[in-house]
């Protein structure tokens, strides 16, 4: 499995594939992948961009781009922002989170449908408690101990796929390392990883860390839900549950997961009720309902507000929008993987295309000297370490004091000031608005923001996609650029179209003439009619 949920080489024509994984004792090669020794993860050490500035100029010159291809096990539809909200391609669940991939509906061509989001799929995959085992040496080791339910008569393919997951779950669940002591009080917490195969499917854990109740010294464990949906907050309220009822008896945990699964996940906006029995309560009645707004249902924008300015916001904004290397620093896994979703999502419609690993594990430290474009967090305990790695420039962020430890040096410069005071102005208003009192008002509210800057700066791509005949599009991009007449706008443009993000989004742009994501283009159509009315008035 392959830690963050971008590197689908499968879906990025012309770009090359990880080839077999090198041997533990082979250095890395661009085009391949990367072993960690003692580690069933893959690493990401090919560029994702095209290898020269004349292939990026070819991919631009009116090439006929690939056929959308047809969804199946191991290959993605296209989708509508799934959560995590930042990626505009969904991946194929290869059945396993509910129909068939054979009976993934299919749209026209070009259409985007969303699988990612599908109503009616299974909540989850499995249900692990992952524990943590003394070994002869007297270190503590995280070993799955319960996994629900247990799949039978599965493939050989689909067995190593699974021994594959079942072995990186624990290391993601703890990956604050071995250095553990049976303690008698802990706060729980909850976090999320993401891991991606190389085939380009993906699999969200949520995690819940708890003390088991008890007297006398206990050691913590992990109650994680593998599923291909992202909604943070339902998942949240989900284990919410599964603790209260892990405080009364593991036995009456499974009950309630069954009934769970047995439950279709709910359209965007609805609400699903769950039945279940408890011991001395009876049976209670469990509502989970999703965000209208799917794009943003795996999203806390409060939690980054909290934490820095709008001004240190924008500058790590600006930095991800150019795919530099982000690492950000705390020492609870919430607050990383909280803020690190929050940032991706910041370039909502466009997905962050590289290594993406919120929870980095200790044993995976090195990632940060990887050449390519990443986004990490990593415990404040480790900053030393990390501050000693042999990197390359990267922005690292201090999400405990509100600060950046380490910076590139331009990133004052690098959106333009028209659009940079207006973003801060809308950001502190935001963050000083007593009247919003909900998560989801402020992430509507935030999001709003940085959309309305993707508006302003690309949203005439449209006007400048040559349409043939059969109906793909060539996407013009000198006139694109030539378009903007502000000189800081156009100099951001230029750097921008050579991102590995806005080239995804293109090339589906370039497939069909139906908008690649529905609310974005609502958005520059509300845009160029307030230009309209502002000129006629």
């Amino acid at each position: 499995m392959l830690p963050g949920p971008h590197a689908r080489f499968s879906r990025f024509p012309g770009l090359p594939r990880p080839q077999c994984p090198l041997s533990p004792d082979e250095s890395p090669v661009p085009g391949r992948c990367q072993v960690l020794p003692g580690s069933p993860l893959l690493l990401l050490s090919a560029p994702c961009r095209p290898s020269s500035p004349k292939e990026a100029k070819r991919k631009r010159g009116g090439r006929k781009p690939s056929p959308p291809r047809r969804a199946g096990p191991g290959r993605g539809c296209t989708g509508t922002a799934p959560g995590p909200p930042w990626l505009p391609l969904a991946t194929s669940c290869d059945g396993a989170c509910g129909a068939p991939a054979a009976e993934v509906p299919q749209g026209k061509q070009g259409e985007r449908s969303s699988v990612f989001y599908s109503a009616g799929q299974f909540f989850f995959e499995y249900l692990v408690v992952v524990s943590l085992k003394k070994m002869p040496d007297g270190r503590y080791e995280p070993k799955i101990t319960y996994q629900f339910p247990k799949r039978e008569n599965l493939l050989k393919g689909q067995k190593e796929e699974e021994e594959r997951l079942l072995q990186a779950i624990p290391l993601f669940c703890f990956p604050d390392g071995n250095n553990w002591a049976p303690i008698t009080e802990f706060t729980s917490e909850t976090f999320s990883f993401v891991l991606t195969n190389v085939d380009g499917s993906r699999k969200i854990g949520y995690c819940r860390r708890l003390l088991p109740s008890g007297r006398g010294v206990r050691l913590p464990e992990v109650f994680c839900i593998i599923s291909c949906l992202g909604c943070f907050g339902l998942f949240s309220k989900i284990l919410d549950e599964v603790e209260k009822r892990r405080q009364i008896s593991m036995a009456v945990i499974y009950p309630f997961m069954q009934g769970l699964r047995e439950s279709p996940f709910p359209a965007p906006g609805k609400t699903v009720t769950i039945k279940s029995f408890i011991p001395e309560s009876g049976t209670e009645l469990i509502e989970l309902t999703r965000p209208v707004d799917a794009h943003l249902e795996h999203v806390e924008f409060q939690a980054l507000l909290q934490r820095l300015s709008p001004r240190l916001i924008l500058h790590i904004f600006a930095s991800a929008m150019l795919e530099r290397r982000l690492i950000f620093l705390a020492e609870e896994l919430s607050v990383l993987s909280q803020c690190i979703h929050a940032v991706a999502a910041l370039l909502y419609p466009f997905t962050w295309a590289h290594t993406y690993i919120p929870v980095l594990p200790e044993c995976l430290l090195d990632t940060v000297c990887c050449p390519t474009p990443f986004m990490v967090g990593i415990q404040m305990r480790h900053l030393q370490r990390v501050l000693e790695q042999p990197m390359e420039e990267a922005l690292i962020v201090d999400l405990c004091e509100g600060k950046i430890i380490r910076a590139v040096g331009d990133e004052e410069e690098i959106l333009p000031g028209k659009l940079q005071n207006e973003m801060l102005i809308s950001l502190n208003r935001h963050n000083n608005n007593n009247n919003v009192h909900t998560s989801e008002q402020v992430n509507a509210l935030v999001s709003e923001a940085f959309v309305q800057f993707f508006v302003r700066l690309v949203g005439h791509y449209g006007s400048h996609i040559k349409w043939g005949r059969s109906g793909s599009g060539s996407f013009q991009e000198r006139n694109f650029c030539k378009a903007i007449t502000s000189k800081s706008c156009r100099r951001l443009l230029k750097k921008f179209v050579k991102t590995n993000m806005f080239s995804l989004f293109i090339e589906e742009a370039e497939k069909s003439r139906i908008p690649q994501e529905a609310y974005f283009q609502k958005k520059i159509i509300e845009y160029h009619e307030q230009k309209k009315h502002r000129r006629d008035s």
